[in-house]
C-alpha cells in the first residue's frame, strides 16, 4: 500500500439524483466508516467480510444523516487495492456534503480528482493504459467507443504491448546470437525467418500507430 492517509470523495456525478455512492478508500475507510454506520442488524461494520452489503444509517451523534446501504472492500480485493467503503445513499445535495464533511471529520482527506484510480494504478491494480480506459469508458457515447474501452481496460492493449515485447526480444536476442558468432559462420535462424519476424512487429507496430486515433494509444 502506497499511501497512509484514508480519503474520500463522490463516485457518483455531483449534483442532485435519486441515488449518490460516497467513497473512502484507504487504511482507516472502514474503521471510520464503522464509526459513523450503526447497522440495522446490529453487526458491527469494522468485524464484517469483505464484499458484503449491510443496510443502516449513517449518524452524527445521535443525529441520523441518512439511511444508507454500506458495502466493504477488504485490500488487496477492492477498486484501489486498498479498504475501501461506500456508502449509497439518497441523492441530496445536503445528505452528500453531510456525509463527506462528517467522514472528514472522523479524519480522511478530499480525494483529489482521479485518485482512487490513481491509487488503483500504483497499488498495481490496473497498469497506465487500463487507468485511462477508465475515463476513455466514462466518456464513451458510442458503441464502438465504448467498446474499445472496455477491452483496454480489461487488460487488451496492454497483452498486445507485452507479446509485442516478447518479439522485440526475441528478435534482439536472435540478432546478438548472430552478431557474436559471425564470423564461426554459424547461423542461429533462418534469414527467412527474421525477415518474417521483422515484418509482423512492423504490422503490429503500425496498427497500434493507427489506433491513436480511437483512443489506444
Amino acid at each position: 500500500m502506497i499511501y497512509d492517509d484514508t480519503i474520500v470523495a463522490l463516485a457518483t456525478p455531483a449534483g442532485a439524483g435519486a441515488i449518490a455512492v460516497i467513497r473512502l478508500s484507504g487504511k482507516e475507510a472502514i474503521s471510520i466508516a464503522s464509526e459513523i454506520f450503526i447497522s440495522i442488524s446490529g453487526k458491527v461494520l469494522q468485524e464484517q467480510p469483505s464484499h458484503t452489503v449491510h443496510l443502516g444509517h449513517v449518524v452524527d451523534g445521535k443525529r441520523t444523516i441518512d439511511e444508507v446501504l454500506a458495502t466493504i472492500f477488504k485490500n488487496p480485493q477492492s477498486y484501489t487495492g486498498e479498504d475501501v467503503v461506500e456508502f449509497s445513499c439518497h441523492g441530496s445535495n445536503y445528505i452528500q456534503q453531510e456525509i463527506i464533511q462528517l467522514c472528514l471529520r472522523k479524519g480522511c482527506r478530499m480525494a483529489q480528482a482521479g485518485e482512487f484510480t490513481l491509487r488503483a494504478f500504483l497499488n498495481g491494480k490496473m497498469d497506465l493504459s487500463q487507468a485511462e480506459a477508465v475515463a476513455d469508458l466514462i466518456a464513451s457515447d458510442s458503441e464502438a467507443s465504448h467498446q474499445l474501452a472496455i477491452q483496454q481496460m480489461r487488460g487488451g492493449f496492454s497483452s498486445e504491448i507485452k507479446a509485442l515485447r516478447e518479439e522485440l526480444l526475441n528478435f534482439a536476442s536472435l540478432i546478438e546470437l548472430e552478431l557474436d558468432f559471425a564470423e564461426e559462420d554459424v547461423e542461429f535462424a533462418n534469414r527467412s525467418e527474421f525477415q518474417k519476424l521483422i515484418t509482423r512487429i512492423t504490422e503490429v507496430l503500425k496498427r497500434l500507430i493507427d489506433s491513436f486515433a480511437t483512443g489506444n494509444v
